[in-house]
């Protein structure tokens, strides 16, 4: 089975195990080089595990570029596998393996096409979720499914817990696939494209923590938007402040502005909320700085996020 691999993630790398395993390794390996490696926060750089697989690494910052359709075309494919890759497939890419193209999706098809899929399914709320290998076509992950596997989504889940996961998900859905694939007898499930839904693309903007919404809704974000991705922030006075763990607390014996920290201790900063409620602060991180427990980094009833009056300072003093 001739196959190529495009990606450039812990999922493409897993991708490429279970190929190797299963006898299949990809003739070649067509991924982002590390100097474009801010196009993924979760970018891993796999060159080593393909090397140790024999696989040749080709830096392609554009797949649909011309000199990277005329190296796959000469790798005459079965299947051209677009595992971990953000980048929009054109249809002369699609058509390179004469198979088709196969690709994975953090979400059970229909539901969640699109991107950021994983923060998302935390926001949304959810309680379960899946992982998909379907065959790609020109639409929005809306191609047959190959595989599926479903499973929960956890009350306190963090995009760290989810993504492993979704992760653990790929190798057991890869290695079914991949004999079935060897074989050609894999199946083309249709969707129901009558369920489709869609997720819109998130920026590291998005993390902006509002302290005048809920205590349940902001603990959700800093979950949703942590490792492997940039983070919830705020502000204290000009200092921008990831948050890296938090706990939802809810009601506390504390009166306070909403996003004032209304007690600190062993355990962390304790922030009212716009519903009066309460999320404590366990983890932060300066920017450019490790992270460390919140105590040792926000101070008792200093008022977090950007203000008027913090915005009118920042500018007087140059800071923006």
């Amino acid at each position: 089975m001739r196959t190529a691999l495009v990606g450039a993630v812990d999922s493409t790398r897993i991708a490429l195990e279970a190929l190797a395993e299963a006898g299949h390794p990809p003739l070649a390996l067509f991924t982002l080089p590390p100097e474009r490696s801010a196009r993924h926060s979760d970018y891993v750089d796999i060159a080593p595990v393909a090397a140790r697989h024999g696989v040749r690494v080709v830096p392609a910052p554009n797949v649909n570029a011309p000199e990277v359709l005329d190296e796959l075309r000469r790798l005459e494919l079965d299947y051209l596998m677009v595992i971990g890759w953000s980048q929009i497939c054109r249809p002369e890419l699609l058509g390179v393996a004469r198979r088709g193209s196969i690709g994975y999706h953090p979400a059970a098809l229909p539901q969640n096409r699109g991107r950021a899929v994983i923060p998302w399914t935390i926001i949304q709320g959810i309680e379960s979720t899946g992982s998909t290998l379907f065959w790609m076509d020109e639409g929005v992950d809306s191609g047959d499914i190959i595989a599926q596997e479903i499973f929960a989504v956890d009350p306190g889940e963090t995009a760290a817990t989810l993504y492993e996961k979704h992760l653990q998900a790929v190798w057991r859905l890869m290695r079914a696939a991949v004999p079935r694939l060897a074989e050609g007898t894999a199946p083309r499930v249709p969707q129901d494209h009558a369920r489709a839904s869609y997720c819109s693309r998130r920026t590291a903007d998005d993390g902006l923590i509002d302290w005048s919404r809920p205590a349940r809704e902001v603990w959700t974000l800093i979950r949703a938007a942590g490792e492997p991705y940039p983070g919830a922030f705020t502000f204290a006075g000009a200092e921008r402040i990831v948050v890296r763990e938090a706990a939802y607390v809810g009601a506390a014996p504390y009166t306070g502005m909403q996003g004032q920290v209304q007690a600190v201790g062993e355990e962390g900063a304790l922030v009212r909320c716009g519903d009066g409620e309460h999320v404590l602060l366990r983890v932060v991180q300066r920017d450019g700085e490790a992270p460390l427990p919140a105590a040792a980094v926000i101070k008792n009833h200093v008022k977090l996020g950007l203000s008027l009056l913090t915005l009118h300072r920042m500018l007087h003093k140059g800071a923006v």
